[in-house]
């Protein structure tokens, strides 16, 4: 490649559809250079003001001291209250009712704050008798009088430890965690390496049981590690770790950034269950949500102090008609602070090892995405309609995030392709490493749902597969959350139906659908994974098939757990198929490891053939044949490779461990023939059954 230009159009070059709209990508990159020289000039650059942590929100000095600080400039007042702050008698609190004072007996005129020239308030309790003044695990909130004289009270925005208590109230507490050091949780293991190949098990820690009860951060360590373990994933993508207080918003309604959700345990819980799964060799990414946050007042950001427009936009252009929420005016300094801080906080204190941003493609536009359909026209990328700021706040966070820690992966969440995502912010992009692949699970849906077999069109299939942007990695998924939850199905849910609650046991008839369903289900995994990205995504279940949606406990459900659990006892049970799916998809992990296709060159695809329903590509020196027809079988097809030599298998649907009927033989050899076919050097005749896949790799490899 050519030297770059330094002003954002460097990216021109990989993409040359992008040189009309050098000036968008210019004032971009500018706007984006000019905050990082004024967080440079004013905060002594990027490192120390994603420390606001260490600033804002509770500090335990050595001595024992406390310092609180708080951005609140619409405040007039403000008091940190608190257990305690309690200075009333029991007398007095027993007549509290009559006398128009709390019941819980905080004073709410203790410790008082000052204010500075920026709207931030700082107090600081001397320790008693060298220890904290505020006890650990007791609850604290700021309590501060607006211009109009209404005293309103609020959970401290950079609170590290929220709980709830259903029995009492919905509401959640702002809880002071400060664990005495001998009995704070001590990392045992480093962090795994980047890993080459993105092999990505997408996880909710509550749902990870067959129980009815929302399942503990230790026993997804004890339970779930291993079995990611044995399926292959070296990446775990963790969902709803951030608190949210409405449980069935799947995690993406946040109420407080810096605290762990305490549905699921302690904050030391949750640190165990990442360092357990670094000493497995196994990255941990946070499913993290800057792209929108709780409406809830009492316990989240809004209206934090007394304004409408402390965090967010105000007015109308602050909330998400969709969702429901507000959303962050990612042009503000403190804001920057705020959510840069955030990253750099889960980072540290719990040592995650990146990110998998939500809603990007809301960050990006000003419409939020929200009846906007996207054709793929560059036009549509730049212009009025695309949040300048919201791209910036990416690119900031991109920035700061690789410089700091250099295996850090970030991935983007984006339905609507907007090129230069996964590009660095040197050359002009937004700096992911990844983007999700989302048209692929709705083209599978799209084609269950509306498509005979006979009309599934290879060369379509194809396309969707590696329709992705040249130099931008793309983590491919035949389904993920999205297709579990309520009101849609999963891909085998689709392809059998009712005939999983009927058929799945290893003692009824193998049917027609069933065998069908566990056929494509195989084939649709595999083709996803070889040709589909540079990584590759499964939520949780789906390897083996789960057989039912995901809905949470809410009022339309009488709020019930019975959708809201993973039921991983159906592939440890040997009398079930479901054991056949959950095999084929750790061997199909481990194979990649062996072979590390995704992250070798896009794949060859030298045959789309319609008639036959077969597909042919080599990736990674392997060979790859699909046969897509429901009712033909193929001996001796003939099919082009690029390498010559003898080739056996390594991969195989048919396999009898995965439910096939075993018509390939493993110990099988094949030898190239040095004759051009569908322009590759050799060719090789295989037999390839109805509804099946091989994978081939040359015998010296093995």
């Amino acid at each position: 490649m050519a030297s770059q230009p330094e002003d954002g159009t460097g990216v021109v070059q990989l993409d040359p559809w992008l040189s009309p709209f050098k000036d968008a990508l210019r004032s971009r990159y500018s706007h984006a250079q000019k905050w990082i020289k004024t967080i440079d000039e004013t905060e002594g650059g990027l490192d120390e003001f994603s420390k606001g942590w260490e600033k804002y929100g509770f500090t335990v000095h050595e001595n024992g001291d406390i310092t609180y600080r708080e951005w609140a400039p619409n405040a007039t007042q403000a008091n940190l209250i608190g257990d305690f702050s309690i200075a009333i008698t029991l007398h007095r609190a027993l007549k509290a009712a009559d006398e128009d004072r709390p019941l819980d007996g905080w004073n709410r005129e203790a410790t008082p704050m000052r204010r500075d020239n920026y709207g931030v308030w700082e107090a600081t309790l001397p320790a008693k008798d060298g220890q904290p003044a505020i006890p650990h695990n007791t609850k604290v909130k700021i309590s501060m009088i607006t211009p109009s004289g209404e005293r309103i009270e609020r959970i401290p925005a950079w609170i590290m430890r929220v709980t709830q208590d259903l029995s009492v109230s919905t509401l959640y507490e702002g809880i002071f965690w400060n664990p005495p050091k001998s009995e704070r949780y001590v990392f045992k293991n480093p962090q795994p390496s980047k890993p080459k190949s993105v092999r990505i098990y997408e996880a909710h820690v509550g749902i990870s049981s067959p129980e009815l009860r929302i399942t503990t951060y230790k026993e997804f360590t004890k339970n779930m590690l291993p079995r990611i373990k044995h399926l292959g994933y070296n990446v775990i993508q963790l969902m709803a770790i951030m608190e949210h207080a409405y449980y069935a918003s799947f995690g993406y309604q946040v109420n407080s950034f810096f605290a762990a959700s305490s549905r699921f345990g302690t904050p030391d819980d949750l640190k165990e269950l990442i360092d357990t799964a670094h000493g497995m060799g196994i990255t941990v990414l946070l499913d993290v949500v800057h792209s929108h946050a709780s409406k809830n007042v009492l316990d989240g950001l809004n209206e934090f102090d007394g304004s409408d427009h402390l965090y967010f936009h105000g007015g109308q252009k602050g909330r998400h008609e969709l969702w429901d929420s507000r959303l962050f005016n990612y042009g503000h300094h403190e804001v920057l602070r705020f959510l840069l801080s955030n990253l750099r906080f889960w980072m540290d204190e719990y040592r995650f090892d990146g990110f998998r941003f939500d809603g990007v493609t809301s960050m990006l536009y000003t419409h939020h995405g929200i009846g906007t359909g996207f054709s793929g026209g560059y036009h549509e990328y730049f212009g009025s309609n695309v949040d300048e700021d919201g791209v910036v706040y990416l690119m900031l966070a991109n920035e700061m995030l690789h410089k700091l820690y250099p295996h850090c992966i970030t991935i983007a969440e984006d339905v609507s392709g907007m090129p230069a995502l996964c590009v660095p912010l040197s050359i002009g992009g937004v700096g992911f490493d990844y983007r999700l692949a989302m048209a692929i699970p709705d083209m599978y849906i799209k084609w269950l749902k509306e498509k005979e077999d006979s009309e599934w069109d290879m060369g379509a299939l194809c396309f969707t597969l590696t329709n992705r942007r040249h130099g931008e990695k793309t983590i491919a998924y035949a389904e993920s959350h999205d297709q579990a939850l309520v009101g849609d199905k999963s891909l085998l849910m689709w392809l059998c139906d009712s005939q999983l609650y009927t058929h799945m046991s290893t003692v009824t008839e193998y049917t027609h659908v069933i065998e069908r369903g566990i056929s494509l289900h195989k084939l649709i995994r595999l083709i996803t994974h070889g040709l589909g990205g540079e990584g590759y995504l499964n939520f949780e279940g789906n390897e083996f098939g789960h057989p039912e949606w995901l809905d949470f406990p809410r009022a339309g459900n009488d709020n019930s757990f019975w959708y809201a659990r993973r039921q991983f006892n159906l592939p440890e049970d040997d009398n079930l198929r479901y054991k056949w799916l959950n095999e084929f998809d750790s061997a199909m992990q481990w194979t990649e490891e062996k072979y590390g296709w995704l992250h070798a060159e896009q794949a060859y695809v030298s045959l789309k053939n319609e008639k036959d329903k077969v597909i042919v590509f080599e990736r990674a020196g392997l060979l790859w044949i699909f046969n897509f027809h429901p009712t033909q079988s193929f001996a001796d097809y003939r099919v082009g490779v690029e390498q010559g030599g003898t080739y056996r298998i390594v991969l195989d649907t048919d396999d009898h461990a995965f439910g096939g009927i075993g018509r390939n033989n493993k110990a099988t050899r094949f030898f190239t023939t040095p004759f051009e076919w569908n322009g590759r050097k050799n060719f090789v005749q295989v037999y390839i059954p109805t509804r099946t896949a091989i994978v081939l790799a040359l015998e010296s490899t093995l």
